[in-house]
């Protein structure tokens, strides 16, 4: 019995010493009127941001809260966050300079295929555009007035040159902008391998 009694007594007080050590813990924070405060209920939410120190019964310094970064240094901590994340993204790509060249070689190539392939129709549409507009040059010195139906396929191959014409030059900055991706990137990895570009 008096086994069960102590051990209800130790429960007890183990239960109670959280509470116990939380009662003797002290905030200390500066409030907005430069004023340094000592409080053992904590710190308000308005001055959490400005960082705190918690202090024990004897009045040690056992915990420091940092204040919170301003918006410029959270501004640059998230870009070196970007940074570094896209530096292990490159080094994971490549590993030599000679990887980024040859990964610019093809899609430099693919992307010159493409613009060919473009170039390559609209020449066949100004060909198909060329032939119906003599055929309706024929129809005119003949004396007949041009068929509808052909009118409306000269109108329609003019539309589909200005796309095919926009396509070509879509295609044509993008490959502008992988020669200068690549270039970016063969440039970051030469100065984080340590070697010359």
């Amino acid at each position: 019995m008096l086994k069960l009694a102590s051990l209800r007594v130790v429960l007890l007080l183990g239960s109670l010493l959280p509470f116990a050590a939380q009662a003797t813990e002290l905030y200390r924070y500066v409030n907005d009127k430069g004023v340094t405060v000592l409080d053992r209920q904590g710190v308000p939410p308005q001055y959490i941001g400005g960082g705190y120190e918690v202090l024990n019964d004897q009045g040690r310094v056992v915990k420091v809260v940092p204040p919170a970064p301003s918006r410029e240094e959270m501004q640059r901590q998230l870009a070196e966050k970007a940074r570094a994340s896209s530096d292990a993204q490159l080094l994971r790509l490549y590993s030599t300079l000679d990887d980024v060249d040859r990964a610019k070689g093809r899609k430099l190539a693919e992307l010159d295929g493409v613009i060919g392939v473009a170039r390559g129709n609209l020449q066949s549409l100004r060909t198909q555009q060329a032939s119906l507009q003599s055929q309706a040059a024929d129809q005119e010195r003949a004396g007949r007035q041009v068929p509808e139906h052909l009118v409306a396929q000269i109108g329609n191959l003019k539309a589909e040159q200005v796309h095919a014409e926009q396509d070509i030059k879509r295609y044509e900055n993008a490959r502008k902008q992988a020669e200068a991706s690549f270039g970016a990137d063969r440039a970051r990895l030469a100065k984080l391998l340590g070697v010359q570009p």
